[in-house]
């Protein structure tokens, strides 16, 4: 004959814990009632219907007081242990959601590590000293994929609405992105240059620049640069290509080409003497993003992060109104 183990039958939840180890340590179900808040009559009761369930006594009459059963004295003894490891739990669990602990996983791309990032751990710091950060510097598509991957909680990473070929959309699919801000796109040339002339404070038309050399940066970048030129009517002849924002700087300076960069990668690297830069006439701007996977904005410390990023985009661009949106596939 095979006996088959009822274990739901032993169940027991953590307020019958925390009855029967207020019964061991008092003596009495009347004080331990008084203890935990409830009546007299209801730890009564309670009792009663755990032993029914169980199928055997957890207290006994002993003179005018009571005493556990064998089998409330085991309970008793496994309920210090288990009682303490959840009242941890809720201790922690509690730290959470109160920003008193927590870690953020963080990706952000180059000219974010100088403005964007610096901004965010500082403030949080100051507000959840509790709150840790780990931080790598990636560009969109492998911060994208690091958070896709697990590793990353939130990304900071960019994409250009304009661009018709930009990857940003498939990269992101069953991803959450949170739109942060806008940021305007700057076209730079050395000072003086004839295009400045017509109105040397007006939006720069590129096809002014159509017979100019051109800098191009990261391929997003340089993608985003022959589009722009196209728009205008144009192919870029790109003499030179640097990821590096202070060199395309220089570079200007030096009169070795013209080049687009982002508003933020000059609030990261100030402009050098004899470079000038102009909003485009098109309006060319690109959107700075957090993304993570979905649900991750309910983890307190990954919604406190977004929640600060939103408040203050550290950016030269104008805010844009904040939204989140799932990416459908």
């Amino acid at each position: 004959m095979t006996l088959i183990p009822q274990t739901g039958a032993y169940d027991l939840d953590s307020q019958t814990l925390r009855v029967v180890a207020a019964v061991a340590e008092f003596g009495s179900i009347t004080r331990a009632a008084s203890v935990l808040g409830f009546s007299q009559p209801a730890v009564s009761q309670h009792l009663k219907r755990v032993e029914s369930r169980l199928g055997m006594p957890l207290v006994t009459r002993a003179g005018r007081g009571i005493r556990l059963t064998e089998a409330g004295a085991v309970v008793a003894r496994h309920a210090t242990v288990v009682l303490s490891a959840l009242d941890r739990a809720a201790s922690e669990l509690s730290d959470l959601s109160g920003l008193r602990s927590g870690r953020v996983r963080l990706t952000a791309f180059p000219s974010a590590s100088s403005t964007i990032v610096p901004q965010l751990i500082s403030t949080m710091a100051a507000e959840h000293a509790g709150v840790h950060f780990s931080y790598l510097e990636a560009e969109p598509p492998e911060a994208i994929a690091s958070v896709r991957d697990g590793h990353t909680d939130l990304a900071v990473a960019f994409h250009y609405p304009a661009d018709r070929d930009d990857p940003f959309l498939d990269s992101v699919e069953s991803l959450v992105v949170h739109e942060l801000a806008r940021d305007e796109v700057m076209v730079l040339v050395p000072d003086g240059h004839p295009a400045l002339e017509v109105d040397p404070d007006a939006p720069l038309d590129l096809a002014r620049l159509r017979q100019e050399s051109w800098i191009a940066g990261c391929p997003r970048c340089r993608a985003h640069l022959t589009g722009s030129c196209a728009r205008s009517g144009f192919s870029p002849t790109i003499t030179v290509e640097t990821d590096n924002a202070v060199a395309v700087m220089s570079m200007v300076a030096a009169g070795l080409g013209v080049a687009l960069l982002p508003a933020l990668a000059l609030a990261a690297s100030p402009l050098p003497p004899g470079v000038t830069a102009r909003l485009t006439a098109g309006g060319d701007h690109r959107m700075i993003v957090a993304v993570t996977r979905p649900g991750a904005d309910h983890v307190p410390a990954v919604g406190e992060a977004l929640r600060l990023l939103r408040a203050h985009p550290a950016t030269l661009g104008r805010p844009s109104q904040a939204s989140t949106q799932p990416v459908e596939g």
